[in-house]
């Protein structure tokens, strides 16, 4: 894969949105309750990058949310390692209680990490999230799985992620869920993009999700956003 090196700092980056000008796109934002359910991906796990505030996408997300409306509640529920069935059991009732009108439901990126994969399963389970997810009334929301997520010891790594990633497509798209395409985006080039552990985003790379988010939901309020 060619890499590419980082901008030097947020500030420069051509990725990412200075805070009040993400704020400024979503300055009628109707959401006041944002949860995020799931997995260390939704959560926004991440080792520090030089230049970064060391925040997750979804703390960004919130922290912008928070600018148009300082009473917004969040809650995360988000546990490191959790499958989308171990999200569902340990994790949905909190949501339900909490009523959010703005909810992030996972990508099924901890489904895909045993020996053999049952996809029917997988969609299956992820449709149940989904279902859930929905009876809530919120706005939902997720992401793709990068390219530049890898686990070696997988030779079909590349197809179950594009396979798993074609799921959540297909379920966003029947219960009206905004998708946060990041497969192909730019930044799964660079260099040092990826935490120490070669799974999670960096600083970095949590910086630029949060400025996608926030663009795919400003394009959801009929706002023009450049690329």
């Amino acid at each position: 894969m060619t890499t590419t090196t980082l901008p030097s700092a947020e500030e420069t980056d051509p990725y990412c949105l200075h805070p009040l000008d993400a704020a400024a796109l979503l300055f009628d934002a109707p959401w006041r309750r944002f949860a995020v359910l799931g997995d260390s991906l939704s959560a926004g796990t991440g080792d520090p990058s030089p230049g970064y505030a060391t925040l997750g996408w979804a703390d960004r997300v919130a922290d912008t949310l928070r600018r148009v409306h300082p009473d917004l509640a969040y809650l995360s529920t988000a546990q490191p390692g959790a499958t989308t069935d171990q999200a569902l059991q340990h994790q949905s009732e909190q949501i339900r209680a909490f009523a959010p009108d703005l909810l992030h439901v996972p990508s099924g990126a901890n489904d895909i990490v045993r020996r053999t994969p049952d996809f029917d399963d997988i969609e299956e389970t992820l449709r149940e999230m989904y279902r859930l997810a929905s009876s809530t009334g919120a706005q939902l929301i997720t992401f793709t799985l990068g390219k530049a997520y890898i686990v070696p010891v997988f030779p079909d790594w590349d197809q179950r992620v594009r396979t798993v990633n074609d799921i959540t497509r297909r379920l966003a798209a029947e219960y009206r869920a905004h998708v946060v395409d990041m497969w192909d985006h730019p930044i799964n080039h660079r260099a040092n993009l990826l935490s120490a552990d070669g799974i999670h985003f960096s600083a970095s790379g949590q910086a630029v999700l949060a400025a996608e988010v926030v663009k795919r939901l400003a394009h959801q309020l009929g706002k023009r956003v450049s690329a």
